[in-house]
């Protein structure tokens, strides 16, 4: 339902994806996961209605890790790329500011 709304979010910004990958048929694991998170510049994520960011990431690993593994030590979808920041999880409030990025 979250990856729905996500990409209606992102088709109403108009965002291009780029490169669209299915969690359910390629899940991607927890070092795997920590491998792309720990390049970005900023991670993005949303949970219920609040959202959590980070800007130190290395400094900030277990708690991220937390946040963005699923129950089943996963990475949470939808997940997304846009510049040097990740978003993950999806809310109203995270996918709001997308509006104009291509």
């Amino acid at each position: 339902m979250s990856c729905n709304k996500a990409r209606e979010a992102l088709n109403q910004a108009q965002v291009t994806i780029a490169i669209e990958v299915d969690a359910r048929k390629e899940p991607i694991g927890a070092e795997e996961a920590w491998n792309r998170v720990r390049q970005a510049a900023r991670v993005m994520i949303g949970k219920g209605q609040k959202v959590q960011h980070y800007d130190d990431i290395p400094a900030n690993q277990e708690a991220i890790m937390n946040d963005i593994l699923g129950r089943s030590g996963t990475l949470r979808a939808p997940a997304l790329q846009i510049g040097d920041t990740i978003y993950i999880g999806y809310n109203e409030i995270l996918y709001k500011g997308f509006s104009g990025q291509h």
